[in-house]
């Protein structure tokens, strides 16, 4: 959107050091970027976050909080903006119940759906029953912000169809998907390659997904493959984890934190995406399918996207389907290369990032047309 039809203010956490170090990147995507100092997480914040069970909102909302953020956002306001927009539901606890202008939140995921599969996941009776109890304070939560706003924007059709059936929101508006097609350029698999997974390991979907890899699916392509190589690109990957795979003496590793990811594509034959929980849409699908990487996932791995399967991706629910296709995909250049081409067509054809700037951009300027409070007003009047 930047150089659009807005001069665009972006509020996040930040330091001197963050706004030095991406000084390029920010300016092109914002005007202007105001930050509040990050909190200083320490090793025991995953344990001292804990406390936040007892919230009335469900652990991740309830983190988020912030003084200095609510701060920030509250003089931002007050210059008067003619539209604000949240990326993400749970920035609403930084704004005022209230917001006398027009108002946009954009989603990534039904977040409610993403807590009631862990509950599917987990062995555990006492993590089970956690997760029930967050599951209904994150519907609570996810129901009413998303009414707080005068346009909800989600990222996939389906997702749009469950805010109507369980919040009643029936105008939520869809975007397509956008990569930057310049900078994720496109290279043929690497034969003989490696598989990677990409995606921050501090979050639970994705730490289960390494976990069922670990347990079900890579026994059983080391079977057929002994040599087989997995990298995990991904920030702050759990020291159980990584312990976990070093006493199993695995062929993994874990990059942890990236400053960009293509430099730790070249080596790479298959992208596999083994998730059972998630939800909305992946945008690092798009992403390396762009940069010619063949995708092997679960349904759930690339849930509301336009994807053909066998055409575009091969599509796995269970561990043999899914270390039967990894294999032949790390195996067979021909079938690799012949994913790889299809699926990278499809994106440069259909998604680039300019378009999805564009689509947005018509959304803000409808939503502005309508003054604050339109939509609003229409849910409660229907």
């Amino acid at each position: 959107m930047k150089d659009g039809e807005f001069e665009i203010t972006l509020v996040s956490p930040g330091s001197p050091e963050l706004a030095s170090k991406y000084r390029a990147e920010l300016d092109a995507v914002s005007d202007r970027w105001e930050y509040w100092d990050i909190e200083t997480q320490g090793r025991l914040f995953p344990v001292t976050r804990m406390r936040h069970v007892f919230a009335s909102e469900p652990i991740p909302v309830a983190s988020d909080r912030s003084s200095a953020g609510a701060s920030l956002v509250a003089r931002e306001l007050a210059r008067q903006p003619d539209i604000v927009v949240l990326d993400f539901p749970h920035c609403a606890v930084l704004v005022p119940e209230r917001i006398d202008v027009p108002s946009v939140v954009f989603t990534h995921n039904v977040e409610a759906e993403i807590f009631r599969r862990h509950i599917d996941v987990a062995w555990n009776p006492f993590i089970r029953q956690l997760w029930r109890s967050q599951t209904r304070k994150m519907e609570e939560f996810e129901g009413r912000t998303l009414a707080r706003f005068d346009a909800v924007v989600a990222v996939a059709e389906r997702d749009a169809r469950a805010f109507a059936d369980h919040y009643g929101i029936e105008d939520a508006r869809v975007i397509s998907t956008g990569v930057d097609l310049e900078f994720f350029d496109f290279k043929p698999p690497a034969p003989a390659g490696c598989a990677l997974f990409l995606g921050s390991m501090d979050w639970l979907a994705n730490i289960d997904a390494m976990n069922w890899l670990m347990d079900d699916i890579w026994p059983l392509i080391c079977a057929a493959k002994p040599d087989a190589r997995l990298k995990i690109v991904g920030r702050n990957p759990p020291d159980a984890l990584v312990n976990r795979a070093k006493s199993r003496r695995l062929n993994w590793e874990f990059t942890g934190f990236v400053e960009d990811v293509r430099d730790h594509v070249g080596d790479v034959a298959a992208f596999i995406i083994p998730l059972r929980v998630g939800g909305g849409t992946r945008i690092k699908v798009f992403e390396a399918m762009a940069m010619g990487m063949p995708v092997i996932s679960t349904s759930i791995g690339v849930e509301g996207l336009p994807l053909v399967e066998d055409e575009h991706y091969l599509c796995a629910d269970d561990a043999e389907s899914f270390a039967r296709m990894t294999f032949d995909v790390m195996s067979n250049d021909d079938l690799g290369r012949k994913l790889s081409a299809t699926a990278n067509g499809f994106v440069r054809e259909n998604f680039s990032s300019v378009r999805a700037a564009r689509e947005f951009e018509q959304i803000c300027v409808s939503v502005l047309d309508g003054g604050a409070d339109s939509a609003r007003q229409a849910r409660e009047i229907g």
